[in-house]
């Protein structure tokens, strides 16, 4: 049985895309920028959970958040590809 890996080297002709190193350093600068956004947005939820005594408004809070953390996560691939496929 094959790996993953053999599989994907099968079909891209047994060879790995290779990445420049331009492109390694914009997919760099993207993920401190996402991972910037997510501790933002953690540390926000934070800041409000902590001021808040409802237990209702607090989970919509986490709600909230699990919310904003997808979207974020979902921008940041997307603009990988977009790198990745220039």
């Amino acid at each position: 049985m094959k790996s993953a890996f053999e599989l994907a080297l099968e079909r891209t002709g047994g060879k790995l895309r290779e990445i420049s190193e331009e492109k390694k350093q914009k997919l760099a600068e993207i993920d401190k920028l996402y991972q910037s956004k997510l501790a933002e947005a953690q540390l926000s939820a934070d800041q409000r959970l902590a001021k808040e005594s409802d237990p209702a408004k607090a989970e919509e809070i986490r709600n909230g958040l699990v919310t904003e953390l997808a979207s974020i996560r979902d921008r940041w691939e997307r603009e990988k590809e977009k790198v990745r496929n220039e």
